[in-house]
């Protein structure tokens, strides 16, 4: 496997020796401190970033290599220099290319002509560097085996529930998106991988309508801001009437199991997604989870640099 280009190309075993390897990352930044060394890596970014920035330049700090930053605006792809072309060049000059930017074909195609590593740290269709750190923290709130338990994502049915729920699937874990209905629910096509990989995984793939009953008893809820970058401010009041019922409010997180958290991948709009209460209470634990995005970062590149994943494809 060269690139993360989706989070449905991960295997199982690629899932479980990432997070081991980001655990150890945690408890020690810098035990690989020589593995990029003398190395570049890309971090290419169209959209604005806050903790993908920070985690994918400290990971490759903490790995001995240099992080070169490179906005859209930065490259000729925008005067109409191909992709293909664009990921030669990366190819030339660095050992890895980090890429967060809006359509999927994008990454697609960086990760098919470039001869470096292509990680994809969100597109408008997945987000798997998301999912590896919100595993790790579900896997340090509950250990490796999740079986009776049940993750719940509500709200928007966007790249957020796409990944969640794919990577549910791969994990072999119960995974619920609780999303509006019609075209802010999420993509058929997510949900058909999804059922695909959960076909051979044992995993129980739920989509619904209903966050009460989609709370009830779960370890997870999991949510993302209502209106993603990107999405036309014509829209606003109608999505917000349409996620309104999904908002995660005390009474909400009162039906779930006892030991169970929040989960927000940030940034969060409080009074709106989630009550303030509840993202700043004491079953929240969006800190520890932003915090193993940069782990996360760092034992893909790891991994990825040495040759060590499998993939799925």
């Amino acid at each position: 496997m060269k690139d993360l280009l989706r989070t449905e190309h991960l295997t199982r075993d690629d899932v479980e020796l990432l997070l081991d390897t980001a655990a150890q990352f945690a408890a020690e930044p810098l035990r690989s401190k020589d593995a990029l060394a003398h190395k570049s890596v890309a971090i290419y970014m169209t959209k604005p970033s806050t903790r993908t920035r920070l985690a994918s330049q400290t990971a490759v700090a903490h790995l001995g290599g240099s992080p070169i930053v490179l906005r859209g605006e930065d490259l000729q792809l925008g005067r109409g220099e191909s992709i293909a072309d664009t990921a030669k060049i990366f190819s030339g000059y660095c050992d890895a290319l980090i890429v967060r930017t809006f359509a999927q074909s994008d990454v697609d195609e960086l990760g098919k002509y470039a001869s470096i590593p292509v990680i994809n740290a969100l597109t408008d269709d997945d987000h798997p560097t998301q999912l590896l750190a919100d595993w790790l923290t579900i896997r340090e709130t509950f250990g490796k085996d999740v079986s009776g338990r049940k993750f719940v994502y509500l709200g928007d049915g966007n790249n957020m529930a796409h990944s969640w729920l794919i990577m549910g699937a791969i994990m072999g874990a119960h995974v619920v998106a609780a999303t509006p209905e019609g075209k802010w629910a999420p993509s058929a096509q997510a949900i058909a991988t999804a059922k695909n990989i959960a076909a051979k995984s044992g995993a129980t793939i739920e989509v619904t309508h209903d966050a009460q009953s989609a709370a009830k008893d779960a370890s997870v809820l999991y949510t993302d801001v209502w209106m993603s970058m990107g999405d036309p401010e014509s829209e606003k009041a109608e999505k917000i009437r349409a996620l309104a019922p999904f908002a995660i409010t005390d009474e909400l997180m009162s039906k779930t199991s006892k030991d169970s958290i929040f989960m927000h991948c940030l940034p969060a709009h409080r009074g709106e997604e989630v009550m303030a209460s509840v993202i700043d209470g004491p079953k929240s634990v969006i800190w520890r989870e932003a915090f193993h995005r940069r782990t996360t970062i760092q034992s893909l590149l790891f991994h990825l640099t040495r040759g060590e994943l499998k993939g799925s494809i």
